[in-house]
């Protein structure tokens, strides 16, 4: 499906930064590994700087090295909504730099469920992203390519075409799990009752 998949891995590589469609908003995203990358991120959406990224991949397996152990019910809410609209946060492991928890000891990670977006995580090398929603600050995030080129166009490296893909537009629910506890930082697409 995806075209242009050397000029993604060209543009990842070279500390750049990419919009893409989710399966519920636009997002933008760079290689963990590139400070420059994450900090032009926060440049581009003037996003305070306590506001830490996320993990994506296509796969949770690529992004289990970037957490510590993730407590059992964790895994029960990754193995009934990976792929989909959760995002789990819970204790980062030394794998993921303090530039994209904003200095915090956990990290949200997510794998989410369109299949453009995971072809642009088998492109990208360690197939993981650090992303957010391809917005500005305190703007509505892009729902469609459209938006998202109106959004970023001229301010990222690439904005990537969603081949019919679309995003439903509604964010992820945001679950904390921290040992035995669970807490919703985030009622979105998928409801979770506690």
């Amino acid at each position: 499906m995806l075209k242009n998949k050397e000029e993604i891995k060209r543009v990842l590589e070279n500390d750049g930064v990419i919009a893409y469609v989710t399966d519920t908003v636009w997002g933008l995203g760079c290689l963990p590994s590139s400070e420059k990358a994450v900090k032009k991120i926060y440049e581009i959406k003037k996003r305070e700087a306590q506001k830490p990224l996320i993990l994506m991949s296509n796969e949770v397996y690529h992004l289990l090295n970037y957490v510590k152990v993730i407590p059992k019910n964790g895994q029960k809410l990754i193995k009934k909504y990976f792929p989909g609209a959760l995002t789990v946060v819970t204790e980062k492991s030394d794998a993921t730099p303090y530039y994209i928890t904003s200095n915090m000891e956990t990290v949200g990670i997510r794998v989410p469920d369109n299949e453009v977006f995971k072809e642009i995580c088998e492109t990208a090398p360690g197939h993981v992203l650090a992303t957010t929603s391809a917005n500005l600050s305190h703007q509505p995030s892009a729902k469609n390519y459209e938006q998202a080129l109106e959004n970023m166009g001229g301010l990222v490296d690439l904005v990537i075409e969603d081949y019919g893909c679309h995003c439903k537009g509604l964010e992820s629910t945001v679950v904390g799990v921290f040992g035995n506890e669970l807490r919703i930082f985030r009622q979105g697409a998928i409801k979770i009752e506690l």
